[in-house]
């Protein structure tokens, strides 16, 4: 029987018991930097006080020009990874955030219309393989968050020596079909710019650009974006989480307005011997947040707000108890 987590329990889950009583712990940061073929990604290393060897989890961020923090210019100004990190690190976790590449100090030599999405798996691999072969990590594990939950999956695939993987917050269907949707759940879009989107995504992921699309629309679908959209597209989350072989925890929050409970479910019938934590609250960005859309979204630009209170020992305990060692 799938094991699920849920912060107020209800006759649907089983509640995994936890320590309610965690050690506070200093910790450390180091900053962390690969060569990659098109240039070089930064980011930052915390590792917990005491010896070692410890777990060490690569935390893979979410769409768009998002940075080591969870932070972008569109609006995100929440430093979701960065306590996330902290919160592990109290645990006796490490981690890896960084820049994606063209964000931040990664310096990647690279044009928009040449980036495809396994460019983002090639880079979770890269700096996957420097964890490796620390001396200091004996286990190492993914954390993908929203679209990183894909990244995630796929790097685990391909890794061998991936002990475990955490999705949180991320899709269980293909971006086309989940972007459709949270433009049919915006109120100030009108039904000709949903039926536009809807136009646009059925081209895409038949394989096919829109050579002049709706200047309103270009944000989404500019011409420069859409052979990275095609390469995505082409994924769909709740098969490739069913092809991985090692411990899996799917988190979901019950207030996130961008990726639906639908996926969650999505993921866990990929994936039957999956965990899956629901968290009563918890909205995209990891904090709680009513279902409000306005009061939800203003929780996106204050970084002040501690994440949901169950999250952190949530993934911890998962990641302590699961996985195999890389060595």
């Amino acid at each position: 029987m799938k094991r699920f987590v849920r912060a107020c329990a209800t006759a649907l889950t089983l509640t995994l018991v936890m320590s309610s009583s965690v050690a506070a712990a200093d910790f450390r940061e180091e900053p962390l930097s690969v060569a990659i073929p098109v240039g070089t990604l930064s980011g930052t290393l915390v590792i917990p006080s005491g010896n070692g060897p410890f777990t060490v989890a690569l935390i893979v961020a979410g769409s768009g020009p998002t940075d080591r923090n969870g932070n972008n210019p569109m609006g995100v100004r929440s430093d979701t990874y960065e306590k996330l990190a902290d919160g592990l690190a109290e645990h006796g976790i490490a981690t890896l955030r960084y820049d994606k590449r063209m964000i931040g100090a990664s310096t990647v030599h690279q044009e928009e219309k040449d980036l495809r999405f396994d460019d983002y798996v090639d880079d979770a691999l890269a700096l996957l393989g420097v964890l490796e072969k620390d001396p200091r990590f004996d286990r190492v594990a993914i954390i993908g968050h929203s679209e990183g939950s894909l990244i995630g999956m796929l790097a685990a695939q391909r890794d061998p020596h991936v002990a475990a993987f955490v999705s949180l917050e991320g899709a269980g269907r293909d971006l086309a079909t989940v972007l459709d949707e949270q433009v049919r759940a915006n109120p100030v879009n009108p039904e000709s710019v949903i039926q536009e989107v809807v136009h646009y995504d059925a081209l895409l992921r038949a394989g096919k650009t829109i050579p002049d699309p709706d200047p309103s629309l270009a944000a989404l679908f500019r011409p420069s974006v859409q052979p990275y959209l095609i390469s995505e597209y082409k994924y769909d989350p709740a098969k490739e989480i069913g092809k991985l072989t090692i411990p899996v925890l799917i988190v979901h929050g019950t207030t996130d307005m961008q990726v639906a409970g639908a996926d969650a479910e999505a993921l866990a019938a990929g994936d039957p011997k999956a965990r899956v934590a629901i968290i009563d609250g918890m909205n995209h960005v990891l904090v709680d947040a009513p279902a409000d859309r306005e009061a939800n979204l203003a929780t996106y630009s204050q970084p002040g707000l501690p994440l949901a209170a169950t999250l952190v020992s949530t993934i911890a305990t998962f990641l302590t108890t699961a996985g195999r060692s890389v060595r």
